[in-house]
């Protein structure tokens, strides 16, 4: 097993590497009985790969990268999801999909995202409409556990996984948030 300073620690948390351990829900449903034994985190010297192990799911991949390559995003994630499952293959349902401890995540458990600084779109009247029409979900800078924007800085991602393909989730997600940032233009 291997300890983390604190500073290691909350340097982790601050670049969105290390999961905290804050969710009341999960703490409740006893889902983090074993933490922070029985689970770990893994990433690749770019910090463009992570996998984490027994956070909200038992396996989380996280595929990312600054800019907006998400062709090569998905790529890196498609890339290492089949060779996980060369080795230990996903619990998977006929009439749910990919079954994960989080049942949000029902379905693919694809949640495709986007950091977005959208000063002038999150203030227009159709900034809501916008979202709602390309189905997707918005969050503050900090993901799930945070909902109000630092700086107009929102993760944008698609809201929809169940029945849907992993391809369906990245396009909702792409055009809406290209969507959004064609309205932030008009507005400059």
């Amino acid at each position: 097993m291997c300890s983390l300073s604190d500073e290691t620690k909350q340097k982790w948390i601050d670049e969105h590497f290390l999961f905290e351990q804050s969710d009341k829900y999960l703490q409740a449903a006893g889902s983090m009985r074993d933490w922070p034994a029985s689970r770990g985190i893994y990433f690749n010297s770019d910090k463009t790969f992570l996998v984490w192990l027994n956070e909200e799911d038992h396996l989380r991949l996280i595929s990312m990268e600054s800019g907006a390559d998400v062709e090569g995003v998905f790529l890196r994630l498609a890339r290492a999801i089949g060779a996980i499952e060369k080795v230990v293959p996903f619990q998977h349902s006929a009439q749910l999909g990919y079954l994960s401890s989080c049942p949000s995540n029902l379905g693919t458990g694809m949640r495709a995202s986007v950091l977005v600084r959208l000063q002038k779109a999150s203030a227009h009247p159709s900034f809501k409409e916008t979202v709602e029409k390309w189905h997707l979900q918005t969050r503050g800078l900090y993901g799930e556990n945070s909902s109000a924007a630092e700086g107009c800085v929102f993760d944008i991602s698609n809201r929809r996984r169940l029945g849907r393909t992993e391809v369906e989730c990245i396009k909702e997600m792409y055009f809406g948030v290209k969507a959004l940032l064609e309205l932030e233009k008009g507005l400059l």
